[in-house]
């Protein structure tokens, strides 16, 4: 395991888990293992970054770092404030298209200020924590979407955000799905070589 990896689990050990988000807790724990299997999906320079970034993606629900109210904005700048590499700053604030809620919250402007990956890291990191449920049971995407609409309100920003979002959603995992996939027929093939 990478020092930027078991960083990451500490950190998210550190804030999560407590009986006031162990539900949250269980998730994040979900999420990380499901990245896990979704590394060949990207590329290998950028595996650690995958994996960390599923460690951190929800760390801004700690009561300690709750500022806007939007939990991958405040996880992102504490990150920041603590001189994690830019690029996993980019993905935990722009995790399953928080854009979509920044915007519902009026927050679009601080949230664009952290740089957006939208290729196959981003897909993976939505991947992983749209297939894995609040209590990190596996899920498949369009369950774990109905979830999420389910839990909130119809009136909240996060459930427009998430409506408004689904397409985009299902899109970053329909494209890591297929990577595994070609991923799987490749490995195939060179075993049959």
């Amino acid at each position: 395991m990478s020092d930027l990896i078991a960083q990451a689990q500490q950190l998210a050990a550190d804030l999560l888990d407590s009986p006031t988000l162990a539900q949250r807790w269980a998730h994040v724990r979900g999420v990380g293992q499901r990245a896990v299997e979704l590394t060949a999906t990207v590329e290998p320079a950028k595996r650690d970054l995958l994996v960390a970034a599923s460690w951190l993606h929800d760390i801004g629900y700690a009561a300690s770092l709750v500022d806007t109210g939007l939990h991958s904005l405040d996880g992102a700048r504490y990150l920041q404030q603590h001189g994690f590499p830019p690029e996993l700053v980019g993905l935990v604030a722009h995790h399953t298209c928080a854009r979509f809620e920044a915007a519902e919250r009026g927050l679009a402007n601080e949230l664009a200020i952290f740089p957006l990956d939208d290729g196959p890291l981003m897909d993976a990191l939505v991947t992983a924590d749209l297939t894995v449920g609040p209590q990190g049971q596996r899920l498949n995407a369009d369950e774990r979407i109905a979830e999420i609409l389910r839990r909130y309100p119809p009136q909240s920003q996060v459930h427009r955000a998430i409506n408004r979002a689904a397409p985009l959603l299902l899109a970053h995992v329909r494209r890591t799905l297929d990577r595994l996939d070609h991923t799987a027929l490749d490995d195939g093939q060179a075993r049959e070589r």
